[in-house]
């Protein structure tokens, strides 16, 4: 049943309980966030702000929105994806305040209304998740260009967009490339999409990795996350790349390394990785082994051709849910996970709550930078301070308890002098 509570649309208020019993678990494992949220709520950076955040909307996003509102903003939370929302968490936010405009299984009518209706709020910040709010800013409301003062984006493929609008002159307002620190780079993409893409694939399908052929596609650091997790489940790796340094990276981390039409009729498992349309298409699917199994981990549902798939096909159906079984003309049955769309959200909870504590901070950082701003940033792309990632760091060490050494001063003498005896 849709409701509408505090301006919001969402399915169900009572859901709130639950939700917010996942949202106090991610807290108790979110040690960064959760000291700069004690700072927020002393120091109110926010305050007399309102902030959308386009996210998948599960307990770890929840949580960030959480903190930001500590802050002093006020907050509306629109789905990045309609199949990762968590009714359960939009409840819970609801219920603590937050404004809502999402709900899991909305159509694609149901997507976009659900983001105009969170732009309706009039922000003044954005936390962006693929480029989607940005682009409906500066395609259909751009009325709110000027008003917007900025923002951040949490992906590669929505920094490829931002970039792309930036060389055009498009680019109406700053943004910051948070997908670009190295402390989200480094752990998010990497651990956290190696991670949660196979606890995805895992649970939605239940079948054995080891000793399976997993073909990877793209080598990118969440390709990489996804390669490294399948070598450690026991599995033969094969990885299809179009850059050739990243291709000479894979076959020295000891993965083999063919064009995709090759690899095609040996993967057990394919994963594509890239970002960018019609990875894997009709001339592969006609080579598949008989059972082979679909996964995308990259932003949108354009990596594997469905409509490809479904004219090679003359029946579907769901098998398991998440599961799609294409029986092909021949009798060959391919399977595609989560409908092609992002399996470590749509069919899994995401990544763990340890390595987005890093990300979120980076994202709750950048927005504090933006207010910080006495003189408006020009409308570009902007990578986050070095400064701001090395915080991070320390937090999360400070937060494990480790202690790292530091140089001395004449340590620090001797690398910044060309000249030594």
């Amino acid at each position: 049943m849709r409701g509408e509570i505090m301006e919001s649309h969402i399915r169900n208020i009572d859901l709130a309980p639950q939700g917010q019993l996942k949202i106090d678990w991610v807290a108790g494992h979110m040690p960064v966030l959760n000291q700069l949220r004690k700072e927020f709520e002393q120091e109110l950076p926010f305050k007399g702000k309102k902030v959308v955040v386009c996210l998948h909307l599960e307990a770890k996003t929840a949580y960030l929105a959480k903190v930001i509102q500590a802050g002093g903003a006020e907050v509306t939370v629109v789905a990045s994806n309609p199949l990762s929302t968590q009714d359960d968490v939009v409840a819970a936010l609801v219920a603590g305040g937050i404004h809502a405009h999402a709900w899991y299984g909305a159509t694609e009518e149901e997507y976009h209304q659900h983001i105009h209706q969170a732009l309706d709020f009039r922000p003044d910040y954005i936390i962006d998740d693929g480029g989607d709010l940005v682009s409906t800013i500066h395609q259909q409301r751009r009325e709110l260009i000027s008003h917007v003062q900025g923002g951040a984006e949490e992906t590669t493929t929505g920094i490829l967009r931002l970039k792309a609008m930036e060389q055009k002159g498009e680019l109406g307002f700053p943004m910051i490339a948070v997908n670009d620190a190295q402390m989200k780079y480094l752990f998010d993409n990497r651990y956290g999409t190696g991670q949660s893409v196979w606890d995805g694939i895992m649970r939605t399908t239940n079948l054995v990795v080891s000793g399976k052929t997993v073909v990877v596609a793209g080598y990118g650091w969440c390709g990489k996350g996804v390669a490294m997790r399948a070598k450690g489940l026991g599995a033969r790796v094969i990885v299809c790349e179009v850059d050739p340094i990243k291709a000479n990276e894979a076959w020295m981390d000891g993965f083999q390394v063919m064009q995709m039409l090759e690899a095609a009729a040996q993967g057990d498992f394919f994963i594509t990785v890239t970002g960018d349309k019609d990875v894997i298409r009709g001339e592969h699917f006609k080579v598949m082994k008989d059972g082979a199994i679909l996964a995308n981990a990259g932003h949108f549902d354009v990596e594997v051709n469905k409509v490809e798939l479904k004219a090679l096909s003359e029946e579907t159906r769901v098998v398991r849910p998440n599961i799609e079984e294409f029986k092909l003309k021949d009798g060959r049955k391919i399977f595609l996970l989560a409908e092609g769309r992002l399996v470590n959200l749509a069919a899994g909870d995401g990544h763990p709550a340890e390595v987005m504590d890093m990300t979120f901070a980076l994202q709750a950082l950048s927005l504090t930078a933006l207010t910080e701003q006495v003189t408006p940033l020009s409308a570009k792309v902007y990578p986050v301070p070095h400064e701001m990632d090395l915080r991070v760091a320390r937090l999360k060490l400070n937060a494990l308890n480790l202690k790292i050494d530091e140089l001395s001063i004449e340590q620090k003498e001797y690398l910044s002098n060309w000249v030594h005896g």
